[in-house]
């Protein structure tokens, strides 16, 4: 036996038991797409029987049964059509002119002589080739749209079409160079078998295999799952849910919907919009969610009602359909839908329960950690009022324990002497003190205006500089001098009441903070960044630990003596919101005992704008 015989024989032998393999299987699911798999491994069985028969004298090489292995070679493109039509939709043109250009071929082949003209064999050559062709383009058109699973498949299709065109072109070889038709021969044959097995991957994988291609995309989604429920929204992790399912299983689509127990419907997102389906509707994803199973439907067709609500339905025909639940719990439902049946394996309604039973898990811990947030909101809101009535009524005691004081003084002397002068000194400190608080309830309300994005109102032309010549002449002293290093003149739209409010808690501040006294420096600068300003002391400083909370409510740094600085921790939080409101960014920086800087950088704003409404 020569080396080529043998590689007919292991081919021969291949083909056989793929066709048993897949007859097997269609017997046990008589669906098309399992007898177009059959039917394919049927006709080129059937020649290879032929090819036998022949060799044993059983056939004559230009009998019936050579016809019938001429038909069967023929008819394999179309039977190749039908199934590329199983797993993607083929237009019907295509298919009605394949269809006539087989009938065509095979009156051709039955009907003229078979000392045929050269010409017309070439025609039945091209024919398939050209089929051929086109189930190559097609498979390798949709192979780069899919993915997964379903993209290795098309793959296999696509090489199993070539190899079969490769095949008709080597055997044709034959024809023009018969010295090394051996050689073509068994080329013929090795592309053949590869072929056929490429077939075989393409349109009914193994399921070891199925599960192999499967598992570097689910476990890519289990690696996941961990970090899904700490995304910032719920509808952040259904996309997130969605899209692992449609890789683990490789198709294009698979959707979640949300169970709203108050309204009794299934919630799908749906291009920013949620579309509702009633699970009383008599179709697979309410039935699903209803009997509480994993539900495949091979050919599902949904009511113009349906289809209006919800888009992704139009493209569903083959669907599977999991309930989402955590214990007792209905969380939704899972469905992943293609536009043909054989784009599913038989385990993959297995493999979509694992996915919802998964999906609950993210889910319901999603859920508890939006109860624990809650529950820490609700004592961080407790903490930050008990905050604000200790600091409020700490700062605001101070100032009406004065003025009650000094009132009660002034109304017992008035008492005692209705003539006496007024007392000038009272009223100084009553003046002082009610100033003081004024300032303490204006901040509680700036403070109020920032959270609402609402502090700084209409802009206008202000020399930052002339401002901060005016604020150091008015709260220097002579133990704080305050020097200015710039330029002569920065000008550009702002919020001045808001930018001087700014400068002046900064600049007391850095005095208050100073108790040593020592020169306090603004620097106020034009860069091509934007206007920088900063203002720098030589006072207690800030410890480290203390620099990222120093912007928040209340917030006071721990070498802070609330006796001996008093405050209520609001001053620096009104300043990042006039910052931020205005565009720009505050920043610090400070070494204990050594002093402290802060920076502002301001976008420059050279015309008249409106920003906020005050």
């Amino acid at each position: 036996m020569s080396a080529d015989q043998l590689l007919t024989y292991l081919s021969w032998l291949m083909f056989t038991i793929i066709f048993v393999v897949v007859t097997v299987q269609a017997i046990r699911r008589p669906s098309r797409a399992h007898l177009d798999i059959a039917l394919l491994f049927a006709a080129p069985v059937l020649i290879i029987a032929i090819a036998i028969g022949t060799l044993l004298g059983v056939f004559s090489s230009t009998g019936v049964a050579a016809y019938l292995a001429s038909s069967a070679l023929l008819s394999l493109p179309y039977l190749l059509v039908r199934l590329v039509d199983d797993i993607i939709v083929a237009a019907l043109w295509v298919r009605r002119s394949i269809e006539v250009l087989l009938v065509i071929a095979l009156i051709c082949l039955w009907v003229l002589p078979v000392e045929r003209p050269a010409w017309i064999n070439i025609l039945l050559e091209l024919y398939v080739i050209a089929v051929l062709i086109y189930v190559i383009f097609a498979s390798v058109k949709a192979t780069l749209k899919a993915r997964g699973v379903t993209h290795r498949r098309l793959a296999a299709m696509s090489l199993g079409s070539l190899f079969l065109v490769m095949n008709i072109a080597v055997g044709s070889l034959g024809l023009w160079l018969p010295e090394q038709i051996a050689l073509w021969r068994a080329m013929a044959e090795l592309l053949g078998l590869a072929a056929g097995v490429s077939y075989l991957v393409g349109f009914a994988p193994p399921r070891w295999l199925r599960r192999a291609w499967q598992e570097p995309e689910l476990r890519a989604f289990l690696g996941r799952a961990a970090t899904l429920p700490r995304l910032p929204t719920t509808n952040a992790i259904v996309q997130a849910l969605q899209q692992g399912a449609a890789d683990s299983i490789g198709i294009e689509n698979a959707r979640i919907g949300l169970w709203d127990e108050a309204n009794q419907v299934l919630l799908f997102e749906q291009a920013g919009q949620q579309a509702a389906l009633s699970i009383d509707e008599d179709i697979p994803t309410a039935h699903a969610f209803r009997m509480q199973k994993p539900i495949f439907s091979p050919n599902t067709h949904y009511s113009e009602q349906i289809r209006a609500r919800s888009a992704h339905f139009n493209s569903a025909s083959a669907l599977l359909a999991a309930p989402i639940t955590a214990g007792t719990r209905r969380l939704g439902v899972l469905i992943a839908y293609a536009p043909r049946a054989p784009i599913f394996a038989d385990d993959d309604l297995a493999l979509i329960q694992l996915l919802a039973d998964q999906a609950a898990v993210i889910l319901e811990s999603r859920v508890l950690i939006d109860q624990a947030a809650r529950v820490h909101g609700r004592e961080e809101a407790a903490r930050l009022k008990e905050d604000f009535l200790s600091a409020a009524a700490h700062d605001l005691k101070t100032p009406l324990t004065t003025l009650v004081a000094r009132a009660q003084l002034m109304e017992r002397r008035a008492q005692r002497d209705p003539t006496a002068p007024a007392d000038q000194a009272s009223i100084q400190v009553l003046i002082t003190e009610a100033q003081r608080l004024k300032r303490l309830v204006l901040d509680l309300l700036d403070a109020t205006r920032v959270e609402q994005g609402q502090l700084v109102s209409r802009r206008e032309k202000v020399d930052l500089v002339v401002l901060v010549h005016d604020i150091c002449a008015r709260l220097a002293t002579p133990r704080h001098p305050c020097t200015i290093d710039g330029e002569t003149e920065v000008v550009g739209y702002y919020d001045q009441q808001r930018i001087a409010q700014l400068l002046d808690n900064l600049v007391e501040n850095a005095i208050k903070y100073s108790p040593d006294g020592g020169p306090i420096r603004i620097s106020v600068r034009h860069e091509d960044s934007g206007i920088n300003m900063s203002v720098t002391d030589h006072g207690i400083g800030i410890p480290a630990d203390d620099i990222p909370h120093l912007f928040t409510r209340f917030h006071r740094g721990t070498n802070v003596d609330d006796r001996r600085f008093p405050g209520m921790g609001l001053g620096l939080f009104i300043c990042k919101g006039i910052v931020e409101q205005h565009g720009g960014q505050i920043m610090i920086h400070s070494q204990p005992g050594q002093g402290s800087t802060f920076q502002v950088s301001l976008p420059f704003v050279p015309n008249e704008v409106v920003t906020y409404d005050s």
